[in-house]
């Protein structure tokens, strides 16, 4: 286990130290153990119904009930269902040849799984469980049994029966009988070497219920009986089963004549002994047929005498494990089959097991079967009903992640399994828990591999029982009596489980209290598992169990003080207590044992003062929980102290409100709480202790009045005493105990009247003469009015109408009016809070109150007349707070308009306008109020859109809005724009001619109609005139000429004209060019680019000499590139001659400030002047012929008389370029070159490579081609290998026409996803399942991934139309500008024969050139700016 890493090993040497008197107490425990196994049954039965019978049965919850769908899809798993046959008799001649079919290696399974084992585990286990499992050797047998096979050459122990002797056979024939007593005698040594050398090994033995007889199975078939109180042979059977094959099982049944024998051919038999005149004779049965499928493993039911009459023995049950099922028949009254189970794939090497055990289930015990071959074990049980019928029930099968050799009941909660690496498993049946692990290597346990191979007789066995006899050890263990007997090479093992204070004990030895008392701990509880030693009721046994955890707790006390490190750091001593003490207080808590843990632990723990401090604190959580609440006088002092030490006080005060206050010193707690100001303690003392509910208050009064009196700020820790002060009055008013709980039935009322008592008091005790009325009230007046007079309201809604309750009232109604009222210290927010707490009050249906209504109209003239102007909007808000709380009852309303207007409490007119539907005043309300106003916009639209509101009401509200349409705009231009555009969009130039203010009506249109402003107003449904949208473009050319143009790129209604005359009318030039451009008139756009470029180029001119930085030269760039781009995103649709009128122009206009310079002095910028030349040179070589430029050039008179050099630059830029686009194109060729001959290739190699069919008859009418060869069909041929008819393509409507040509697909390749329409016929091309075909010759080609194909027909191929045809598809193969026909076009051999442009019109003239296509990517000069 986890924490006994060491447990093997301590196990072993236990073991190996075990006297012969512990062995001796092991065997005579035998009886008791025997007895366990019923009690057990009992205790089951007992306590049955405190168990979920729902873990017995394999019912899992489930969310979502499963659908028929997801049931027929189940896959085949292990847990088959089982079959219940119809009760037939079982007769070697009537056995049904298809239940047992004969089993072999591949019969058996499909597969290996030992790779795919699942990993399935058990859950983990949540306790420890200590040591589950005692194992010891029996030295006395181990050491006879290696003396035996030294001195009378017994040979090796092959086989153990175990009963109430134990009896172990050997490889040379022998049979060793020994006692269970202490010396664990040799009492018999049954047979000899000679007849051993004739029978062979012993491979099976068996001892009858009386232990009288003892059956041995030999390896070579025979099988004897001896008696075991003479030792003479009484039978040897010789003719029992078939000869030639091995004993695998010899079993006695209950009935001691009755016994059931296994061979090495699979076969079973029924013996039946018989005694006549004196003779012992030895009648066989076939049971079953080993030529139906092998049984490698028997096991007849057994019932002890305590179940003799239980009514399933009657049957005698016998479980059969073949390779392939179980079975479950009845030997008596006569031969029946009462189940067959399956097992499902599984390992073919894994062991088939079967064992019984006795349970208690649902009240009742029945036999339940175990089986298991594998990784799962599967529990049945079999039940008996009235009928006399077998009923046969699953129950929760348990999911291992180890392959089982054995299974073992070893009581009817507990079994242990062995698994292939020889480690044992002690696992809980009911809960599925792992309990042990032990490692029984050190056993070397006997296999009985050989007798299932039969090697002693020939070796003639099916391979399939060779395999699973690898593994088998049937024979070598033996359980009896809650013991299980394990036979090794030389040596004999016994293990039983530990008594319950074993286990515990264990634990203590190996030094593991902690475990040990968490273990005894599930002992008390009832929930340990494999419980062994505790009976009668459970408070019995919990009084056992919890004396035996008093004694750990003692030792494990004096352990943690004995083992604590002397010397050291104090916090290395106090983890040592923090990980021991813990422990000691949680167990004698959860025994009730508060009296030894205050006594004689606490004295124990007090010896070392860092364990007290430990205990102290560990007690703390308990206090907090109510868990502990008594605690005596001198543990509550040492607590208190220890805490004060460590200034914990906080914890203290929270230890105390928990606490039984009668462990408490009153006079030393209250004096303690008060120095530390521990309130909430303080409180609980008085009033728990005490009964006293009032000095508190007054000690808390004493501390925060003198400072409130004075007018000064209270300190943090004196608002908190004026909080809980609040929170304990409205508590005790309330009738609930401060800080936690209530305060008792009795006491409630006489407490509210103390306290009431107390707050109307007209003087303090001890009070100075200088003190006013009421000095309570006023003290929590002024510490917070809203808080207390929300603490006087609860209170007020708890009082129940008597008498006495409203004079209450009434009092403390008139005392606050007297206080607040006559003061002038209090605030406007203080008198507010008030007169809305009166408000509230009076405003209640039962309301037995009475205020002066005059003292309401003193509260109006104080909040809206002040004699300052200061917290004007907290006067507003406490009155509006008055009002809404139902204090406008109390006031003239008239009266009350006039004083807010007169004070501009604009809140309160608004909610008195309301109260009277005059919806248009509050519009005003919202105008003059500044911290307000921009809120109008969403009132107004609220009014007129919200359902409601009466159309009188929203046409008043309209109007208004009309009427302060100006203010309302220069408020929010957009939101006045959005209001407008939503409720006013009828009236939008009354809303213009209303806007005089020219900045304003910009503003206004501008948020109106420019989309870029962010208001989502639909355009469409808003029915603007141009003119106003021509109206806004003026005012932008007056406000902000910048933004023209891109504002008009977003409008959309306005006339071309009209703008373009607004524009010129403010010289706006380059807007008036962008609109003349938009007009179409490209040329006037045009000439107006020009004249700005040309009198940006004067200035330059004009220049003087000495300027240095000149701005302007930036300025004729900007003209010049926006003039380039007007160009170039006309040149496209104009042809040469307007080309050149615009290209020329520009091109002079920038060469002339160059003619008037070249004087002898050059210009100052003539180098930038020639560098934007160049740049207007390069932009038109896109659209006007060299030679023509050049041309141009050289006429122009000045450069014509001048010098070359002038116009050198120009010209040699010009050749550069040329010579660029020369090598540009050169390269391009001598590219597509390649790439075509590469192409040609590749094509030339597909179409001329030959076709292997996979068949010679046609895939559809599956004839030999040659067949139908007189028909002149023609055979077409696929590149999948497919072969067809053309007649039987076309029956099965395979052919399609795709641009006048026939295209066939092969008909198994696309029959899966059948595609025959056009939309889908390019991809189909691609994926290689359509084919081009020429008809007159019959030749068709699949491509397959991509790979051009050829094609063969019953005529010789011609290649000129399949070149066409692989042209056509290379062409599909590069989407777009096909290279051919850049090929085609570069080298001036247009021919629309041989193959076009793919990325034109198919039906375009060839003259159309690819490269003026939009489409072209391949640009051979810097690209043109292309408009949009």
């Amino acid at each position: 286990m986890e924490n006994e890493p060491d447990h093997e090993n301590v196990e072993q040497s236990l073991c190996a130290k075990m006297s012969e008197d512990e062995l001796n107490k092991s065997f005579n425990l035998e009886a008791s153990l025997s007895k366990f196994s019923y009690i057990d049954l009992d205790k089951e039965l007992e306590f049955k119904n405190d168990l979920i019978d729902d873990k017995e049965f394999d019912i899992p919850q489930v969310d979502t009930p499963p659908t028929l769908e997801s049931i027929l899809n189940e896959t085949d798993d292990e847990d088959e269902s089982f079959v219940l046959e119809d009760p037939t008799l079982l007769n070697i001649d009537t056995i049904d040849s298809h239940s047992y079919d004969t089993s072999s290696v591949a019969s058996s399974d499909s597969g290996d799984r030992t790779n795919l084992k699942r990993k399935k585990k058990l859950p983990d286990s949540f306790s420890l469980h200590g040591s589950v499992m005692r194992h010891s050797l029996l030295k006395g047998i181990s050491a006879q049994i290696v003396s035996a096979a030294d001195k009378v050459d017994a040979g090796l122990p092959t086989a153990i029966a175990v009963s109430s002797l134990i009896a172990v056979g050997t490889s040379h024939g022998l049979a060793l009988i020994f006692g269970k007593d202490q010396n664990q005698a040799l009492r018999l040594c049954l047979g000899s070497t000679s007849v051993g050398g004739q029978y062979g090994a012993i491979s099976a033995l068996s001892i009858n219920n009386d232990c009288s007889r003892l059956l041995c199975g030999f390896a070579k078939g025979q099988i004897t009986m001896w008696d075991l109180a003479s030792g003479k042979l009484l039978r040897s059977i010789t003719d029992a089963h078939p000869p030639g094959t091995a004993i695998l099982h010899i079993k006695f049944t209950d009935d001691p004549t009755l016994a059931i024998c296994n061979d090495s051919g699979g076969s079973v038999f029924e013996l039946t002994f018989k005694r006549v005149m004196g003779v012992r004779t030895c009648e066989s049965r076939c049971l079953f047929s080993g030529s139906k499928g092998e049984v490698c493993c028997i096991e007849p039911l057994h019932s002890k005498p305590e179940l003799k009459d239980h009514p399933i023995t009657q049957f005698s049950l016998l479980a059969m494990a073949s390779l392939t099922k179980i079975l479950v028949i009845g030997l008596k009254p006569s031969l029946k089959v009462w189940m067959t189970f399956p097992y499902g794939r599984m390992d073919p090497s894994s062991v088939p097991l079967l064992a019984w055990h006795f349970v208690a289930v649902q009240n009742y015990v029945n036999p339940m079967l175990a089986f298991c071959r594998g990784d799962v074990v599967h529990f049945l049980l079999v039940k008996r009903d009235e009928s006399g019928a077998i009923h046969v029930t699953k129950q929760k099968h348990l999911h291992l992640y180890y392959d089982l050799i054995n299974f073992t009941w070893i009581n009817s909660r507990t079994v242990v399994l062995l698994d292939s690496v020889e480690k044992l498993h002690v696992i809980d049946r009911q809960t599925q828990e792992e309990l042990e692990t032990v490692e029984i290597s050190e056993v070397q346990l006997v296999y009985n591999s050989s007798h299932f191979k039969s090697l002693a007789t020939g070796g003639n066995v099916s391979q399939a029982l060779a395999l699973v006899g690898e593994k088998a050890c049937y024979q070598s263990i033996s359980s009896y009596g809650g013991q299980i007997f394990y036979l090794g090479t030389k040596s004999v093992y016994v293990m039983m489980l530990r008594s319950w204070r074993e286990r515990v004990d264990h634990l203590l030895k190996q030094d593991c209290l902690t475990e040990a008392l968490a273990l005894a701990w599930s002992f008390h509880e009832g929930k340990a598992k494999a419980v062994v030693g505790l009976s009668g009721d459970a408070s019995k046994r919990k009084a056992i169990v919890a004396d035996r955890m008093v004694e750990i707790l003692f030792h494990y006390a004096d352990r943690a003080l004995k083992k604590c490190p002397d010397q050291g750091k104090i916090q290395v001593m106090e983890q040592h207590f923090q990980d021991t003490v813990p422990v000691i207080v949680d167990y004698c808590l959860l025994l009730q044992r508060k009296d030894l843990l205050f006594s004689q632990m606490y004295d124990k723990l007090s010896e070392n003062s860092v364990a007290k401090g430990v205990f102290l604190e560990c007690l703390e959580p308990y206090i907090l929980s109510d868990k502990l609440v008594g605690i005596t006088p001198q543990v509550m002092k040492d607590l208190i102290v220890h805490f004060q030490d460590k200034k914990l006080m906080e914890n203290v005060e929270a230890l105390i409100v928990h606490m039984d206050i009668t462990s408490l010193d009153i006079q030393q707690v209250v004096l303690m709480c008060w120095e530390n100001r521990l309130y909430d303690a303080m409180i609980y003392v008085y009033n728990r202790g005490m009964n006293e509910f009032i000095s508190p208050m007054e000690k808390l009064f004493r501390v925060i009045a003198p400072p409130l009196n004075a007018g000064r700020t209270l300190t943090d820790e004196q608002v908190v005493m004026g909080n809980k002060l609040l929170v304990y009055i409205s508590c005790c008013l309330a009738g609930r105990a401060y800080p936690l709980g209530d305060i008792p039935e009795d006491l409630v009322p006489l407490v509210k009247n103390q306290v009431f008592e107390f707050l109307i008091r007209l003087h303090s005790a001890e009070a100075s003469p200088e003190e006013e009325i009421y000095p309570y009230i006023r003290t929590l007046l002024h510490f917070d009015t809203r808080e207390f007079l929300n603490v006087l309201a609860l209170t007020f809604e708890d009082f129940k109408n008597d008498k006495q309750a409203v004079e209450y009232q009434q009092r403390i109604v008139d005392i606050l009016l007297k206080v607040m009222v006559e003061n002038s210290d209090f605030t406007p927010s203080q008198v507010g809070c008030l007169f809305t707490f009166l408000a509230r009050q009076l405003a209640k249906p039962d309301n037995t109150l009475f205020v002066n209504r005059t003292l309401f109209d003193q509260v109006l003239e104080f909040l809206c007349s002040p004699d300052d102007d200061s917290r004007h909007s907290e006067r507003q808000q406490v009155l509006l707070e008055l009002l809404q709380a139902g204090g406008i009852v109390q006031f003239e309303e008239s009266r009350l308009i006039r004083m807010a207007e007169k004070a501009e409490f604009y809140q309160i007119c608004e909610f008195m306008y309301e109260r009277e539907h005059q919806y248009d005043k509050i519009i005003d309300c919202y105008l003059r109020d500044p911290l307000r106003e921009e809120e109008v916009f969403n009132y107004i639209h609220n009014i007129l859109s919200i359902p409601g509101h009466s159309a009188e009401e929203k046409q008043s509200v309209w109007q208004k809005a009309m009427d302060h349409i100006e203010e309302l705009v220069s408020l929010k231009p957009c939101k006045a724009a959005e209001l407008v555009a939503t409720h006013f969009s009828g009236h939008i130039e009354t809303v213009i001619k209303k806007l005089q203010n020219q900045v304003l009506l910009f503003k206004f249109l501008r948020s109106l109609l420019d989309p870029r402003e962010g208001i989502h107003i639909n355009q469409e449904l808003l029915q603007i005139s141009p003119s106003i949208t021509e109206q806004f473009i003026e005012l932008l050319c007056q406000f902000n000429p910048t933004q023209v143009i891109e504002t008009l790129q977003v409008l959309e209604c306005y006339r071309l004209e009209e703008t373009i005359q607004i524009t010129q009318k403010y010289q706006l030039h380059e807007v008036t060019a962008y609109l003349l451009e938009k007009k179409g008139d490209i040329h006037g756009a045009f000439l107006i680019m020009l004249e700005r470029l040309q009198s940006k180029l004067r200035e330059i001119t004009h220049q003087g000499e000495n300027t240095k930085e000149d701005p302007s030269l930036k300025d004729v760039e900007d003209t010049m590139v926006e003039t380039i781009a007007l160009c170039q995103r006309n040149s496209h649709n104009l042809n040469q001659q307007q080309r050149e009128a615009l290209w020329f122009p520009l091109l002079e206009a920038m060469m002339a400030p160059q003619k008037l310079s070249s004087s002898a002095i050059p210009h100052l910028h003539s180098e930038a002047l020639k560098s934007l030349t160049m740049q207007v040179l390069n932009s038109m070589a896109a659209f006007i012929a060299l030679p023509s430029i050049l041309q141009r050039i050289l006429q122009d008179p000045v450069y014509g008389k001048g010098k070359l050099g002038e116009i050198q630059g120009l010209i040699l830029g010009m050749l550069d370029t040329f010579n660029y686009e020369q090598t540009l194109l050169e390269t391009t060729t001598s590219l597509l070159n390649q790439d075509l001959h590469w192409s040609l290739c590749n094509l030339r190699a597909s179409v001329t490579r030959g076709l292997n069919p996979k068949q010679d008859y046609c895939s559809i009418c599956l004839q030999q081609y040659k067949r139908r060869q007189e028909m002149a069909d023609e055979i077409i041929v696929f590149s999948c290998g497919h072969l067809y008819h053309s007649f039987c393509l076309q029956n099965k409507e395979c052919t399609m026409e795709i641009e006048g040509q026939t295209r066939w697909t092969c008909y198994k390749c696309s029959s899966s996803n059948k595609v025959g329409k056009l939309s889908e016929n390019s991809s189909e091309i691609k994926k290689g399942r359509v084919t081009p075909s020429q008809v007159k010759i019959s030749p068709s080609y699949h491509q397959s991934k991509g790979d051009p194909t050829a094609k063969k027909g019953t005529s010789e191929p011609i290649l000129d139309p399949q070149q066409i045809q692989a042209f056509d598809q290379l062409c599909r193969l590069y989407r777009g500008s096909s290279r051919l026909a850049l090929l085609t076009e570069l080298s001036q051999n247009r021919s629309s024969e041989s193959y076009r442009p793919f990325s034109g019109s198919q039906s375009a003239p060839a003259f159309n050139s690819i490269f003026q296509n939009e489409n072209f990517q391949l640009q051979l000069i810097p690209p043109p700016v292309t408009e949009d």
